[in-house]
């Protein structure tokens, strides 16, 4: 752990004097959650400070949309839980783009029993599948596409894990860091497959921002994404204590036991720190990785193929291995 301090230490140092305080907004894409947990590290650590930015965490929740947020001018930045919500801003011409992504893998699962010969997503082609309406024309077109799922499994989820753990042939959404958690906490074992282990190529906890900003801004954007990278190092190879605190204070519904639990899946998983992040640090991205997300949707039919994909993000505040110093365990 001191060894990790004093190399933090060191980057702030090469980073220089921080500049003046620029006051930024940032929606998150739910109650705050481990999930999060880089961002409120980065404010609760003094990073954003460090970067010359007052930053105000504005958590998301049930009744919260930040994407139109975002778009109406309200926030200066905000936390996309996938690809999707780019490629929409393009669709809908919403003059926002993406900027970095947080997650290398979206955490999106889908979770069953054990001893029920459900033991793959393959195996779970034709069967009954409880999915919300968002993820109908989401992750399901994955689904679709790669493994044959009809339209006709879909039953309706009520984000709430009773009807699987009454019912041993049940087979439903969730989160890595979630679901699996509520269902283990009443002495069940589930089977949890992670989509982007199977394919999906969407991202996760997109940072978006306004085109104007970038235009205007393009050093603020780059100090905000610099130091929310800079929270997610320390928060998954430091002491997260202090954004967990943060956390908490926000969500008071959050525990101790689900915090630790999501940080061990989110390292375990590789959902921050793996595939591209590894040679270019976290938050990056790759044309490629766009494009072929892109490529399945476009199949599936949510997208026009002439869709201009270039205009959903940019890779120009991300890939510059910022913070990969810290020492990984």
């Amino acid at each position: 752990m001191r060894r990790f301090a004093l190399t933090f230490a060191a980057l702030m140092a090469v980073a220089g004097p921080a500049c003046a305080a620029d006051k930024v907004s940032f929606g998150t894409d739910w109650k705050a959650e481990a999930e999060h947990g880089g961002y409120y590290q980065a404010l609760a650590t003094g990073i954003y400070e460090k970067h010359g930015l007052e930053v105000t965490l504005r958590q998301g929740g049930p009744q919260v949309n930040q994407a139109e947020l975002l778009a109406a001018g309200r926030l200066d930045f905000d936390e996309a839980p996938n690809s999707f919500i780019a490629l929409n801003f393009v669709k809908e011409k919403v003059p926002a783009v993406a900027v970095a992504a947080l997650f290398q893998k979206d955490p999106s699962v889908l979770i069953a029993h054990r001893g029920v010969g459900n033991d793959s997503l393959a195996a779970l082609r034709g069967k009954p599948i409880m999915i919300s309406a968002d993820t109908r024309v989401g992750w399901w077109l994955f689904l679709k596409a790669k493994f044959g799922y009809t339209d006709d499994q879909i039953r309706p989820y009520t984000f709430n894990v009773a009807p699987f753990l009454v019912d041993k042939r049940a087979v439903q959404q969730g989160y890595l860091t979630s679901e699996p958690f509520l269902i283990e906490q009443q002495g069940e074992r589930p089977l949890v497959f992670l989509l982007a282990d199977a394919g999906y190529a969407s991202y996760g906890s997109i940072i978006e921002t306004s085109r104007a900003l970038i235009e205007q801004k393009p050093d603020l954007v780059q100090r905000f994404v610099d130091a929310s990278i800079e929270g997610w190092y320390s928060y998954l190879y430091g002491d997260p204590a202090p954004g967990n605190a943060l956390i908490k204070k926000d969500n008071p519904e959050m525990t101790d036991a689900l915090l630790a639990y999501a940080i061990a899946h989110i390292k375990a998983a590789g959902i921050v720190d793996s595939g591209e992040a590894k040679s270019d640090g976290i938050g990056a991205m790759s044309d490629q990785r766009w494009r072929d997300f892109f490529a399945v949707m476009a199949q599936q039919g949510l997208y026009p193929g002439t869709l201009d994909l270039g205009q959903a993000y940019t890779l120009r505040f991300v890939n510059k291995r910022v913070g990969m110093e810290v020492i990984r365990d």
